[in-house]
């Protein structure tokens, strides 16, 4: 006589199923909002998408939260702005004044570090003797150190050259600390002699007809 088939499995099966659908269940996109604009409230650096995603629950889209984040601060006091590939909440540059303080200035980069600094970020990624070449005198290693401790470089991929020397890019927090997305938005040649921040003689490195369009002053890293 064959024995009765138990219903246990099959009730097990039913019961996991609803489990399971709301194990994954995201929470409301308004939910989803309001925690990125806790994280991003709370943290002292730009946070990436892919870092908000580990925190939030699983299902959630922290791009889609994000994105309707920054809409719903246009226009306020602070911003929600992406800085490289992360995100951060800022004081809208319109009311800066507001937070400027005199404060004593306890290190000064020295002009070496500053023609280093600028020319990593017009010419980036560039190797140590690229940027003697340009500037036309030795590098000291504690001037790039010192921009390496700054945290405004950072190295980037080796190039495929002899030797395979290193090369420098500038960091998310030199973006931050100047207030860009990315290094493209820097002033071009012509912006910097309107404000009269530039001679008009060429920069080092750059003929006349490479100043007139500051793009092909970047290379893609990848």
């Amino acid at each position: 006589m064959s024995e009765p088939v138990s219903d246990a499995a099959s009730d097990d099966t039913d019961l996991d199923a609803p489990a399971e659908a709301s194990l994954f269940e995201a929470p409301p996109l308004a939910e989803q909002e309001r925690m990125v604009e806790a994280v991003l409230f709370a943290s002292a650096n730009p946070v990436s998408v892919a870092e908000m995603s580990g925190r939030m629950p699983h299902g959630c889209n922290a791009k889609a939260a994000l994105e309707m984040l920054q809409k719903r601060y246009e226009g306020r006091g602070v911003r929600v702005v992406k800085i490289g590939e992360a995100w951060a909440i800022r004081t809208a540059p319109d009311l800066g004044f507001l937070m400027q303080k005199e404060t004593v200035e306890t290190r000064k980069l020295s002009r070496a570090a500053i023609e280093t600094l600028a020319i990593v970020a017009y010419h980036q990624p560039c190797t140590r003797a690229e940027i003697e070449e340009i500037r036309g005198v030795s590098v000291s290693k504690g001037t790039i150190d010192q921009l390496l401790e700054l945290e405004w470089i950072r190295f980037g991929r080796r190039r495929m050259t002899p030797g395979r020397p290193v090369t420098y890019v500038v960091t998310p927090s030199f973006l931050d600390h100047f207030g860009l997305e990315s290094a493209r938005d820097l002033p071009g040649v012509r912006e910097l002699r309107a404000a009269g921040l530039l001679e008009s003689r060429p920069m080092p490195g750059l003929d006349d007809e490479d100043s007139e369009d500051q793009d092909d002053l970047f290379e893609d890293e990848s």
